[in-house]
C-alpha cells in the first residue's frame, strides 16, 4: 500500500515539475531569442519579465472558447488533449536519477515510440476536424513527416539498445559508466536528434504550421485553451526529446560526485533545450520536398549503416 502511495506521489511530483518547466520554457525561449537577436525580449511584467508567463496563461484561460461552426465539434475539442496526454505518458519512463522515475519499464523505449506515434493523431485529427484547407494541409504534412522521420528514429535507437542489451532507459544509463554512447554512437545520436526536432515540429522542421505558407497549419482555427494545449504539448515534446538524448547518449544522471545525479541530468537536459531554441533563432525553414528527401535519402541509410556497423562490432568482440 505504501509503495502505491509513494508511486502516486512521485508521479504527481514529476508531472507537476514537467508542466511548470514547460510553462517556464516560454519565458526562457523568449529571453534567449532576444539575447541572440540583440533585442530586449520580455522585460515589463515582473523581474526580468518573469511574470509574462503568468500574464499569457491568464489571457489564454479567459479568451473566448470559440469553435468554428463548420468544424466537427467533438473531434475538434478532443484533438488538442491527445498530444498533451501522450507527451506526459512518455515522460513516465524517463529516469531523472537513480531510482527516480515513475515507471521502470523493461520496454521503456518501445513505450516511448508508441506514445510518439499516437501523438500524431492529435495533429491529423485537429487539421481534419477544422474543416479548413490550410488546417488539412498542415495535418497531412504532419502525418507524412511523422511517418518519414519515425522510420529512422526507431532504427537509430537500436544502437544504444544493442550496446546496453536492454530497452530500459535505466540500464542504458548504467551501461555508460565507462564511456558515454555519444562517442561510439555518434551517427545514431545525429539521426535521433534530427528526428526529434521533426517529431516536435520545431523550427527548422515546423512545416505542418508554417505561417508564411499555410497560415498556422493544423491549429489555424484554434484559440484559447485548446490552442494552449497544442502549445504545451510542443514544449513537453522538447523536454522529452532533450531528456531522452541525455539518457541515451550523454550518461543521464552520471557525473562527478560534487553534484547529485538529478542535477547532472537537469543540466545536460537544459543544454539540449537551449540548442532547440538556438536552432529556432538561427536556421531557415527548408522546402517540404527537401525535408522528405533528407529523411529517406540521408538519415535512413545512415541509421541502417550505424545498425550494421554496431552489430558487426558487437559480434566480433563478443
Amino acid at each position: 500500500m505504501n509503495d502505491i502511495i509513494v508511486r502516486i506521489a512521485g508521479m504527481i511530483g514529476i508531472f507537476s515539475v514537467v508542466m511548470v518547466l514547460s510553462a517556464m520554457l516560454i519565458w526562457v525561449e523568449r529571453r534567449l531569442l532576444a539575447l541572440w537577436q540583440d533585442r530586449y525580449g520580455p522585460n515589463r511584467v515582473g523581474y526580468f519579465g518573469l511574470l509574462q508567463v503568468v500574464a499569457d496563461m491568464i489571457k489564454i484561460f479567459f479568451k473566448e472558447d470559440w469553435i468554428p461552426p463548420f468544424a466537427d465539434k467533438k473531434i475538434f475539442v478532443v484533438a488538442p488533449a491527445i498530444v498533451v496526454i501522450c507527451s506526459l505518458m512518455s515522460m513516465a519512463i524517463v529516469p531523472f536519477g537513480q531510482n527516480l522515475q515513475i515507471v521502470d519499464m523493461n520496454i521503456g523505449l518501445l513505450f516511448f515510440l508508441a506514445m510518439s506515434a499516437m501523438a500524431v493523431y492529435s495533429v491529423v485529427l485537429g487539421g481534419w476536424a477544422s474543416n479548413s484547407k490550410y488546417s488539412l494541409i498542415g495535418g497531412m504534412r504532419a502525418a507524412a513527416q511523422m511517418v518519414s522521420y519515425e522510420a529512422f528514429m526507431g532504427l537509430a535507437l537500436m544502437g544504444p539498445v544493442m550496446m546496453a542489451g536492454s530497452f530500459e532507459l535505466g540500464d542504458i544509463v548504467e551501461a555508460q559508466k565507462k564511456v558515454w554512447f555519444f562517442i561510439p554512437q555518434v551517427l545514431s545520436f545525429v539521426a535521433f536528434f534530427v528526428a526529434g526536432i521533426a517529431e516536435t515540429h520545431r523550427l527548422p522542421f515546423d512545416l505542418p504550421e508554417a505561417e508564411s505558407e499555410i497560415v498556422a497549419g493544423f491549429h489555424a482555427e484554434y484559440s484559447g485553451m485548446k490552442f494552449g494545449m497544442f502549445f504545451v504539448g510542443e514544449y513537453i515534446g522538447v523536454i522529452m526529446i532533450s531528456a531522452l538524448v541525455t539518457a541515451l547518449y550523454f550518461g543521464g544522471w552520471l557525473g562527478p560526485a560534487f553534484l547529485p545525479g538529478p542535477a547532472w541530468f537537469f543540466l545536460k537536459m537544459m543544454f539540449f533545450i537551449t540548442l532547440f531554441v538556438l536552432m529556432r533563432g538561427s536556421l531557415p525553414r527548408p522546402r517540404y520536398d527537401q525535408l522528405m528527401s533528407w529523411a529517406w535519402k540521408i538519415f535512413l541509410p545512415l541509421s541502417l549503416l550505424n545498425l550494421v556497423v554496431t552489430g558487426g562490432i558487437l559480434v566480433a568482440t563478443s
